[in-house]
């Protein structure tokens, strides 16, 4: 594999096909046993070499392709925190949709690239209540009446409301969701559009959302960012290289029954060429090699 990606990379021109052929056709752990064999043979690494021969979107994707995922998840944190303003879209995403394990993997990594504490990160850039959840996320303790916190009383005890949803299992949710639905009539998403506005009610909604089905969440997000003006590459190409090796499979079903339309024939025509050489093939490769 180390020998044909340097072959495609070798005189004139770049063999963009079979860079985007091979390595949508291993998984991550043997996209890392490539960079080994690669920097043993030729005495440089794969990551920069590619760099230096591809462009545009197709090398921000071939190049998130070959970064380890827990590296990848804490890359993206940090450049949602960096810089002037706050990708809270990206923020909300990973923190609601990642195990309490994969969280402190990626704290820890964060750490030791980045130089600092996401948390300290986070509440650098961040406020109020939102802020508040994202650090109890953070914690990854998952393990009170919402009703009373929320549609049953004058105003909205947005406290309980984190408190809840940041310290209880997946699990545990779903039963309070429903025993929520019957005491009070309505779904909990209802009254959180009710009674919170923006990124809190974003966060919180996600949390909830994951809580009820994660392939579910992120199938709505793939339908949103192929439905907005233009395509949203950014998040098309994060969820689906984050989740290949994961749940796109699920996540695959969960379109299909959601949107009565295949992911994969929703990609291959909102995607035709002449688009950047990354979406359109790549998408569709990804999602093959989750087969």
């Amino acid at each position: 594999d180390a020998e044909i990606l340097h072959k495609a990379m070798k005189g004139m021109g770049t063999d963009e096909d079979s860079i985007l052929m091979l390595l949508t056709a291993r998984s991550n752990d043997q996209c890392q046993q490539i960079k080994a064999a690669y920097k043993k043979a030729h005495g440089k690494d794969l990551v920069s070499a590619l760099k230096s021969e591809l462009g545009g979107l197709f090398e921000s994707l071939i190049v998130a392709l070959m970064t380890p995922s827990v590296l990848y998840d804490a890359t993206l944190l940090h450049n949602a925190l960096k810089g002037a303003g706050t990708e809270d879209e990206v923020l909300i995403e990973i923190l609601a949709s990642r195990t309490g394990e994969q969280i402190k993997e990626i704290t820890k990594v964060y750490k030791k690239e980045f130089g600092g504490k996401l948390e300290k990160d986070i509440c650098g850039d961040t406020s109020g209540h939102y802020q508040k959840l994202l650090v109890i996320l953070l914690q990854v303790k998952k393990g009170t009446d919402l009703y009373a916190a929320g549609e049953g009383k004058f105003g909205t005890d947005e406290e309980k409301f984190i408190t809840i949803l940041g310290n209880r299992s997946a699990e545990h949710l779903r039963k309070v969701f429903a025993a929520y639905k019957k005491l009070s009539g309505s779904d909990i998403e209802d009254s959180i559009r009710g009674e919170t506005t923006g990124n809190l009610e974003n966060l919180l909604l996600a949390v909830v959302k994951c809580a009820g089905s994660i392939p579910n969440f992120f199938a709505e997000r793939l339908y949103k960012s192929m439905r907005r003006a233009g395509t949203d590459d950014d998040t098309l190409m994060r969820i689906m290289v984050s989740r290949s090796e994961v749940d796109m499979l699920d996540i695959r079903g969960s379109f299909k029954k959601i949107y009565g339309q295949s992911l994969y024939t929703t990609i291959q025509v909102l995607l035709q060429p002449p688009q950047d050489f990354c979406s359109f093939p790549c998408a569709l490769f990804l999602m093959k090699h989750t087969e």
